[in-house]
């Protein structure tokens, strides 16, 4: 045995129980993206006082953020799994490697997305409409969020590293505090608030991002301080191709899944804005609320990736399965959950954003029918998600893509020219329906082929 391997203490993604220990590493994550959640809908409602142009800028921003998101998950998603295998394997060596080239990537992706901002936002709001109140509000919003951009990428992959090593806890608060400074400097900002300048929907975009900055800060604190199986000194670093592509290799289908959601997003605000701005308002605020009941099952991935991706680097099927089961369960009851709200109290949440009397004929029976699809998305992400950890990352971009772009926007768009634009939303159960299907015979696939023949 070598020195290093004594050296290795046991690690409790390989020998607690897995409901505990999927409780214990996801709770943190989830109670975390539930603030985050809720900041992003607190946003939306302070930007909703400056009027609809606004709020529709904001929903305009929405496919550009999303794609953000997705290069940065989608690259930590690559860390992540590569991370949590190789300690599950006990290469140190190779740890150490996908954290540094982990952080290495999120500042080239941060530099892409700030030349973005400054070059590409005008381009990018002139396409989706001509009214020049919402360009104006638009392209001040998406222009601070991408060129400081860096924050929200360092702070992901600092979280990822402290996840793949069980240490979630850290992450829930530098996220917390992240969300709760955001919070707090919304309205002084937007409206001018203890003697600062009201600065409108470019208070609102310096709030987010100095939230993000901040979250960055802690949790590289947190690494510097608490992490004590990886290290992330970037002292002599130099690119590792072989590293990065083996990141890619999980992280590229995770990274082209969500992009897709961004292309799908932008062609339904092309769809929507045929009929009314108002209903482009509608599907961002549907955005907005419906990621307060998302995120838990996000954190709940960040929970449940680590563990599957350790125990598949110690051939471990039982653990593997169990950990998959159980997160299926918690996802679908969350879901079940939020599609009560939904149902129930579906002009409330409108009438936090400042809806008018259109937003609410559109919005009422919009997020009612668009909510069924909750019935079966929670099974879908859960599978998916256990797909990019054991490495078969492209099971989930196949369901993404035909679920997405196959189903849902073809028939948004039918619905749209021969039915009318209430019939647009049933787009989305419809397509999800299919995913379930999609997502069950790619699971039993990837049971065989890969599970069945572990220990």
């Amino acid at each position: 045995m070598s020195e290093t391997t004594k050296n290795l203490t046991p690690n409790k993604m390989g020998t607690m129980p897995i409901r505990p220990l999927l409780i214990t590493m996801s709770l943190p994550m989830i109670l975390s993206m539930l603030v985050q959640a809720m900041y992003n809908i607190i946003d939306s409602i302070f930007v909703a006082q400056l009027g609809e142009a606004a709020l529709t800028a904001v929903s305009m921003a929405f496919p550009i953020q999303t794609l953000l998101i997705a290069v940065s998950s989608g690259t930590c998603v690559g860390v992540n799994a590569l991370l949590s295998r190789s300690l599950g394997a006990q290469d140190q060596e190779e740890a150490q490697k996908a954290a540094v080239n982990g952080i290495f990537l999120a500042i080239v992706g941060a530099i892409c997305f700030a030349l973005f901002g400054l070059l590409g936002s005008r381009l990018y709001f002139s396409s989706q409409t001509d009214d020049t109140a919402i360009i104006e509000y638009g392209v001040q919003y998406l222009t601070i969020c991408l060129v400081f951009s860096f924050g929200i990428f360092l702070e992901m992959v600092f979280e990822r590293i402290l996840q793949s090593t069980g240490r979630t806890i850290y992450n829930m608060y530098s996220q917390g505090a992240g969300a709760i400074t955001n919070i707090i400097l919304d309205p002084i900002l937007i409206f001018g608030l203890f003697g600062f300048p009201a600065l409108g929907i470019s208070g609102a975009a310096i709030a987010t991002v100095i939230g993000q900055i901040l979250a960055m800060i802690l949790s590289l604190i947190f690494n510097l301080q608490k992490n004590t199986d990886v290290s992330i000194s970037m002292r002599g670093f130099s690119p590792s191709l072989p590293t990065i592509r083996v990141i890619y290799e999980v992280g590229v289908p995770s990274i082209i899944m969500q992009s897709i959601s961004s292309v799908m997003t932008y062609f339904l605000n092309l769809i929507l804005v045929g009929f009314t701005a108002t209903a482009v308002t509608v599907l961002g605020v549907y955005f907005k609320l419906q990621s307060f009941i998302f995120m838990p099952i996000f954190g709940l991935n960040n929970g449940m990736i680590p563990i599957i991706a350790f125990n598949y680097g110690a051939r471990d099927k039982k653990r593997i399965m169990e950990t998959a089961k159980f997160s299926i369960f918690i996802a679908v009851s969350i879901m079940l959950t939020g599609l009560f709200v939904f149902q129930a109290f579906t002009a409330q949440m409108l009438l936090l954003f400042n809806a008018s009397e259109q937003m609410l004929e559109i919005g009422v029976p919009a997020l009612r029918i668009i909510s069924l699809s909750f019935l079966f998305a929670g099974y879908c992400i859960i599978v998916g998600s256990v797909f990019q950890a054991l490495g078969n990352g492209v099971y989930s971009l196949l369901t993404s893509v035909a679920r997405q772009l196959l189903c849902l926007l073809p028939l948004a768009y039918l619905f749209a020219r021969f039915v009318g634009l209430h019939a647009v939303w049933y787009a989305f159960p419809l397509a999800e329906i299919i995913s379930v299907a999609m997502t069950t015979i790619l699971f039993i696939r990837i049971d065989q082929k890969k599970i069945r023949n572990l220990n």
